[in-house]
């Protein structure tokens, strides 16, 4: 959930973030829907492609503050 939030904060489509982290987007869209589990490498390029930190996108609670507006 935090990937797509983050995401969504930057302003980034799925098709972009799969380019800039060398994923596909498919890939992308199943991590945020939480269908697929995602290595902490991968995790890493996610945050390196979003101009975020890794921790931010592993805790719980860093986007909860804004609730389901991102959603």
């Amino acid at each position: 959930m935090n990937l797509r939030r983050a995401r969504r904060l930057k302003d980034v489509s799925q098709e972009e973030l799969a380019f800039r982290s060398n994923l596909s987007r498919t890939y992308v869209s199943e991590v945020e829907r939480g269908v697929r589990n995602v290595s902490i490498d991968n995790m890493g390029q996610l945050a390196e492609a979003l101009g975020v930190p890794l921790k931010e996108l592993v805790d719980p609670e860093m986007f909860s503050a804004l609730g389901d507006k991102l959603n």
